[in-house]
């Protein structure tokens, strides 16, 4: 289903300030990824994310708000490496959440788009082998990107185990999703 032309999807660079902001969709975002992969809650009741402080001090990290005209819908957190090749040019989505009122709507398509648009470069999306929904999800953003279909590669590396979509986001890339 084609999400409403009228919907305005924007991403946009998270301040410090709005640290508490992705703390919290954190929050959801382990919930979710705790139906399948061994994510404890701790004695607190939250998840937690260690690092995420991090994103406002280090160079090659970048954490992104995701918004659905207007209203807070996810987030997209970008590292610069990669977790694969140890290419250090690469971009990674590290971490990418839609929160599930969005979902199957095309404004989680819209918004790796353009996280691509705005990072264009050397790309890879890693997708955890027990997250079976998500690899639809990124075969079709990517393969929507770059106009044509495009399979992951399977890697293994010590104990995890990904699908990896290896790819090229050219510069000047549109904004607008044909989904």
């Amino acid at each position: 289903m084609a999400y409403p032309a009228s919907v305005d999807v924007t991403v946009i660079r998270a301040t410090a300030d709005q640290e508490p902001i992705l703390q919290n969709l954190l929050e959801l975002y382990a919930h979710d990824f705790s139906e399948f992969h061994d994510i404890v809650v701790g004695e607190d009741g939250r998840f937690g994310y260690q690092h995420l402080s991090r994103y406002w001090l280090d160079p090659n990290l970048h954490p992104f708000l995701i918004r659905v005209d207007g209203r807070l819908a996810g987030f997209a957190l970008i590292q610069r490496g990669s977790k694969v090749s140890g290419d250090e040019t690469t971009w990674d989505m590290a971490e990418f959440f839609i929160l599930r009122g969005y979902r199957r709507h095309g404004a989680g398509t819209c918004a790796a788009h353009e996280v691509w648009r705005m990072l264009p470069g050397q790309w890879e999306v890693r997708v955890m082998e027990t997250n079976r929904k998500a690899l639809p999800f990124w075969e079709h953003a990517v393969s929507e990107l770059l106009g044509r279909p495009v399979g992951s590669m399977f890697v293994e590396k010590g104990t995890k185990r990904w699908h990896v979509f290896s790819f090229h986001a050219p510069t000047g890339l549109s904004t607008q999703s044909s989904e």
